[in-house]
């Protein structure tokens, strides 16, 4: 799926040596006159933050919310290098703010892939240049981009979104260690509306917890977590609030569910939907417990409607309810409900299992707040992906 980003933005995708084989893996995104757009964040709350995230908090809060660019590598996470790492963030924000001639503050950096190795800073700083040199404002420049910051992704992650003139455009990745918890997966979202940057941060954290906050790949909350969003202003229209967070909703949540659709040997993409619960909160406690069973997500994998792992999970969930009140649906089949399994055709519920999106909806009559976690099973392939360094 190709994107265009928005009037104001200029993007390239570049290979600087960081992978090997002469891959795409330093993205980088401008705006086309070099003066700063109204910036917002969202980033990892996993205490062992990369140098990057840390990095780009600090340059957030100093430019009061305004960025030049962003500058996204794959290949290296930078984390867990220590003072090397901070030290080889900054150096990378002072090669981009040299070429650009702008303040080295008014730049973001992010970078995915393989923690606890250095980056291998002389190349990513040598090819700077490069990636100043190849800035365009076109569909190509963009969509290389989007491939730029993939690591074991099978496809670039973009979408795009237009309202009343206002057009959103975004890239991003990821593909394991995913349960992001913002308040390796990043996001970029450039939109040319008009807008402050308190708004777009608050609607920017509204979007992100209603979408990337509501995935799980294997419940790994990544080191390197980010999601950007910069606006330009160049369309000249400011949006309702309604509309710029419908905008960012939409896009969000595209972005999120081809991430889980592109998990780590991932067959299948379930979302399950627990209702009737006491609280939001709750309802979530309990999907998420659910999503995240290994037990469960073999399950998925295997197409076996065995509803008694999904009971098991929902009753270690630590929220108070009556299992005998549960019922539980895969589709719009149901298959336990008042403590017991119920009659159904089995035919029905293959059929169900064996798509590659489906629902499962549990229902615990405890109230009338709902929630839902979108997941994908767990395969063989997934195993093989990490059971060493990756």
């Amino acid at each position: 799926m190709s994107v265009t980003f928005p009037k104001g933005f200029r993007a390239s995708g570049s290979a600087v040596g960081i992978k090997d084989g002469g891959r795409l893996d330093a993205a980088l995104i401008v705006t086309e006159d070099s003066e700063p757009a109204v910036a917002a964040a969202t980033f990892t709350t996993n205490l062992a933050a990369a140098s990057p995230v840390r990095l780009s908090r600090r340059n957030l809060e100093s430019s009061g919310g305004r960025a030049v660019g962003v500058l996204m590598t794959s290949g290296n996470a930078n984390a867990a290098n220590g003072k090397r790492g901070d030290a080889d963030a900054s150096a990378s924000l002072k090669a981009l703010s040299d070429e650009l001639k702008v303040d080295p503050q008014l730049l973001l950096v992010a970078s995915t892939g393989l923690i606890g190795i250095p980056m291998p800073i002389d190349r990513l700083l040598s090819g700077i240049p490069t990636c100043v040199a190849s800035l365009g404002g076109g569909s190509e420049s963009s969509y290389d981009a989007a491939k730029a910051i993939m690591t074991t992704d099978t496809y670039a992650k973009t979408a795009e979104f237009e309202i009343d003139g206002v057009r959103f455009g975004s890239v991003a990745k990821g593909a394991a260690m995913i349960a992001p918890n913002m308040a390796t997966m990043l996001a970029l979202i450039t939109t040319d509306a008009l807008v402050t940057s308190e708004v777009l941060g608050e609607a920017l954290g509204r979007a992100v917890d209603k979408t990337f906050n509501r995935i799980t790949i294997d419940g790994c909350t990544s080191t390197n977590d980010t999601v950007f969003a910069l606006a330009s202003g160049k369309s000249g229209k400011t949006l309702e609030i309604s509309q710029l967070q419908m905008a960012l909703d939409v896009v969000c949540s595209s972005l999120a569910r081809q991430i889980v659709f592109d998990a780590e040997g991932a067959t299948k993409l379930v979302e399950v939907v627990v209702t009737g619960a006491k609280s939001e909160d709750d309802a979530l406690a309990i999907a998420r417990k659910v999503a995240e069973s290994s037990l469960v997500k073999c399950s998925f994998y295997g197409e076996d409607p065995y509803f008694g792992r999904i009971l098991s999970e929902v009753g270690t969930a630590g929220v108070d309810l009556d299992s005998d009140k549960v019922s539980i649906t895969y589709g719009t089949v149901l298959v336990f409900e008042g403590g017991h399994e119920v009659e159904y055709n089995r035919d029905e519920v293959v059929e169900v299992v064996s798509s590659r999106e489906y629902s499962i909806y549990i229902d615990v009559d405890e109230g009338v707040a709902e929630g839902a976690i979108i997941t994908a099973d767990l395969t063989h392939a997934y195993i093989d992906e990490n059971m060493g360094t990756s």
